[in-house]
């Protein structure tokens, strides 16, 4: 095998050889012939100096063709100056893109806080500012930019501050409405009667309280907005109920209250027989101004049978007034009237043995004692008259 072997490596190295054998040149430089001769070893040197120079050459081509692939963007990177400048533009881009998503988050942001602080402020001072609170709030952004949550820093600890506060707000609502509620059972009615008269605002609570990223924070988020919720309800419930008590008779029909006659069974004047007094008799000079108690419409204003001169005022919920024996209406029927506002004077006329008013208090047409109503005016009153309430004020 050896020998095979170096028989093979001396047939190659003899076909080398006779590939640089000596050979001779003749040159004519345009006057005389000259003959030259270049030995096999010159030429083998310079064969491989040749070889050499072109796979140096070949590497350089190579490295070129890398260069001008990846300038083109046909494979790597593009680092180029336009790449450059292109990727630099999409970077400006991007931060002008955090930009305005922190200024729409910020901006919903604000909107909740001052929502939130109109409705604490209405909860604890009973003064409400009833277009923020029921403004809708723009939705922000579950996910906000660095540059965002820099500038929502302060936002979010006026957001913590008034969540603190929520519930303190909660329990003040609570005891106005049990206060408010347990005014009006005591003349005999039921506060439901006058909590569906005004819907609830769809939309006015808006998107979601935002808190830092994180299922901590979505969590936090959730609660705050449940409390919040709750907060806009609870209040709701009790300024329709507050807002509607304008329609409960609470003002005394005249300036001076004494009783000739109370409600209930008692003696007929006339026949001396027992009878049902539907009212209270208010005894007072002729001419004595008489005052609508509540907000209403005029249903009727006339003779009517032994009241007399009598004006009757719808008040809404099912709840009317009567004034009877005027010795003058001042107000026509279908005229809408505001508490305080003068509607007669006080006279004698119809079944009356003398100067005075007849009032009643009607609850779904049917008669009820007047003296609580009365009782209870100034609480009543106090509640019409806050500013926050609205309604019409009295002549």
């Amino acid at each position: 095998m050896a020998n095979a072997s170096y028989s093979k490596q001396a047939r190659l190295a003899d076909r080398i050889r006779a590939l640089f054998t000596t050979r001779d040149f003749i040159f004519h430089d345009g006057r005389d012939l000259k003959r030259f001769s270049i030995a096999g070893r010159t030429q083998a040197v310079v064969a491989c100096v040749g070889a050499v120079t072109v796979l140096f050459s070949g590497y350089g081509v190579a490295q070129a063709m890398v260069g001008a692939i990846s300038v083109s963007g046909v494979a790597g990177k593009d680092t180029s100056p336009q790449a450059q400048m292109a990727e630099m533009a999409k970077q400006v881009q991007k931060m002008q893109d955090d930009v305005e998503a922190a200024k729409a988050s910020v901006k919903a942001h604000a909107a909740r806080v001052e929502h939130n602080q109109a409705l604490i402020s209405a909860a604890l001072t009973g003064n409400a500012d009833r277009a923020k609170i029921n403004q809708p709030i723009p939705d922000a952004a579950n996910k906000t930019s660095a540059i965002a949550e820099e500038v929502l820093a302060p936002l979010r600890k006026l957001e913590s501050r008034q969540l603190a506060l929520a519930g303190k707000a909660q329990a003040v609502l609570n005891a106005r409405y049990s206060q408010t509620a347990a005014k009006i059972r005591g003349l005999g009615l039921d506060p439901q009667r006058f909590e569906g008269g005004f819907p609830i605002v769809q939309g006015g609570m808006g998107g979601p309280l935002e808190a830092a990223d994180g299922d901590g924070g979505d969590t936090a988020a959730a609660d705050a907005d449940a409390q919040f919720r709750s907060l806009f309800l609870t209040w709701q419930k009790l300024d329709n109920l507050e807002q509607t008590v304008i329609s409960i008779p609470s003002l005394q029909p005249v300036e001076n209250i004494t009783f000739s006659s109370t409600f209930g069974v008692r003696s007929d004047p006339f026949r001396g027989s027992a009878a049902m007094h539907p009212g209270v008799d208010i005894p007072g000079a002729l001419g004595t101004p008489i005052y609508a108690t509540a907000d209403g419409v005029v249903a009727r204003a006339g003779r009517v049978g032994g009241y007399g001169n009598m004006v009757e005022i719808s008040h809404g919920h099912g709840i009317s007034t009567r004034y009877g024996h005027m010795s003058k209406i001042l107000i026509g029927e279908n005229t809408k009237v505001k508490r305080g506002q003068l509607i007669g004077l006080m006279g004698s006329t119809g079944r009356s043995t003398g100067s005075h008013l007849h009032y009643e208090v009607r609850v779904d047409g049917k008669a009820v004692n007047p003296v609580p109503f009365l009782q209870n005016g100034g609480y009543l009153a106090a509640i019409q008259q806050k500013g926050a309430m609205g309604g019409p004020a009295a002549d």
